[in-house]
């Protein structure tokens, strides 16, 4: 019994690579990449998004390079 689920999965195996490289050869190597979508005129008039506020240094915590608050 084991002898027969072992020699079907070298089977199995075989074919699975076989299938894979019958496809790759069927797609062509090095097939054209579709174009990226191009972006509408009113899209790119569009100013980008403003950054959030960034903290400042004197509302942040202390800390040593150690990552632990100084004595």
């Amino acid at each position: 019994m084991k002898m027969k689920r072992r020699k079907s999965q070298v089977k199995k195996k075989a074919r699975l690579k076989r299938q894979k490289v019958e496809r790759k050869a069927a797609s062509g190597h090095g097939a054209a990449k579709k174009a990226a979508p191009k972006k509408s005129a009113k899209a790119a008039a569009q100013p980008p998004a403003p950054a959030p506020p960034s903290v400042p240094a004197e509302s942040l915590p202390a800390t040593t390079p150690g990552g632990s608050a100084p004595e």
